[in-house]
């Protein structure tokens, strides 16, 4: 089954196929800049050894256009990775928020569609051009099955003295205010091939994932079931992030606005998208810069860093202390994959949990599955690539083939 998997984004599309028999990537790529001027279309295609890359450019005014130039290059002679799209089975989707009215992925349907509009107010940004995606499917490929894959389900095992706020309970019953939790998919992976590649009962332990890039998060899971997450609400919450500020005193957000005279977009704007790593360092949100910029001695670098590590530290401690015990800690995302400095900082902090941290494995290791502990070690430290599309197309595959 040839499944293709979409992740629409406010101004992009980003987009893979995928041969679920061989789990062999027949394309894959991205729109950007959809809206805008300069829009174009970055496509990979060819065979596992020998991949290519085009980009085409061209007016791309919103997502079925996207979704039009998407399913064309993919067909097309000279870049393509099927002959028609009859080929295309089904279709997954990334969707940012399910709320609480879902704990799994789903089969889109009518209802379905109607339950995510009633999510947009708890994710203005991301809900609305998933649905277009959704939408742009329906038109352009009416007959095939389409699976929403929510990055919140994963966390709705949380209990409630984990996801409650000590706000007013009525706010909560009116507006469903509570921790969600993000990046479930990818905790969700990780975890399960984590377990897989040890060799351990993913229903009986104990595992702590860390996703770390330019959004990052921690999850604690407990027998395959999300017990706690740091993002919350929003994506915001939890750890420093590229942009993110992460926790803050929300008596900050009140100053702020006072001092600065700035409304709710404006701070919104300021915590999102102006803060973080790139707020601290006045440099850059991509930790690759940060890392060069603190070997040349700068040091708002090096104190971003530090705020950066030291954050994933404190939530790994915390979580140990939550599910009372860890058997593995699994680094993925961008960060967590390849920037070997900040695992070894995070491991070294945690070592009288009985850590005992292969350095030198460590530092030639990037982007690959490896166990960085010694065989006496209490606890397992795991680097685990995300597969976030796989996971996706997986739900996809087997939610279709329950429909057949």
């Amino acid at each position: 089954m040839k499944i293709l998997v979409l992740n629409c984004g406010s101004s992009s599309v980003k987009y893979k196929l995928l041969d679920m028999e061989t789990r062999y990537e027949l394309g894959s790529g991205g729109v950007e800049k959809i809206g805008m001027k300069g829009s174009f279309l970055k496509h990979t295609y060819g065979d596992e050894d020998n991949k290519q890359k085009v980009i085409l450019e061209g007016e791309i005014l919103e997502h079925q256009t996207a979704i039009e130039y998407i399913l064309g290059v993919l067909t097309s002679k000279k870049y393509g990775a099927v002959k028609s799209l009859d080929e295309i089975d089904a279709v997954g989707h990334r969707v940012v928020h399910g709320g609480e009215a879902f704990s799994s992925s789903v089969l889109i349907t009518d209802e379905v569609i109607h339950k995510m509009e009633e999510c947009i107010e708890l994710a203005p940004l991301h809900n609305p051009p998933n649905l277009a995606g959704i939408n742009a499917i329906c038109e352009l490929l009416p007959n095939v099955p389409q699976v929403g894959v929510f990055d919140t389900a994963f966390h709705q095992t949380m209990p409630d003295y984990a996801y409650m706020y000590g706000i007013p309970y009525s706010l909560y019953t009116k507006y469903g205010i509570r921790r969600y939790g993000f990046h479930g998919t990818s905790h969700r992976y990780v975890s399960r091939r984590a377990c897989e590649f040890l060799g351990l009962d993913y229903e009986n332990t104990k595992i702590i994932t860390a996703h770390i890039g330019n959004g990052a998060s921690v999850a604690a899971i407990q027998n395959g079931k999300s017990v706690d997450t740091s993002m919350g609400f929003t994506p915001i919450e939890g750890l420093l992030m590229g942009t993110r500020s992460g926790d803050v005193d929300l008596g900050v957000v009140t100053f702020l606005m006072e001092k600065e005279r700035i409304g709710s977009s404006a701070v919104s704007a300021l915590f999102n998208k102006h803060s973080g790593v790139l707020g601290i360092s006045g440099l850059s949100s991509d930790m690759r810069d940060i890392e060069n910029a603190v070997a040349e001695g700068n040091a708002r670098a090096k104190l971003a860093l530090d705020v950066y590590e030291y954050r994933i530290k404190k939530y790994i401690g915390a979580y140990t202390a939550a599910l009372n015990g860890v058997d593995v800690i699994v680094f993925t995302g961008g960060v967590g994959e390849n920037q070997t400095g900040t695992r070894e900082y995070v491991c070294e902090g945690l070592s009288y949990l009985g850590i005992k941290f292969d350095k030198e494995l460590n530092a030639k290791s990037r982007g690959k599955e490896v166990l960085l502990t010694t065989p006496d070690s209490k606890v397992k430290v795991v680097v685990i690539p995300t597969d976030e599309e796989y996971m996706i197309a997986s739900d996809t595959l087997e939610i279709v083939q329950k429909q057949a």
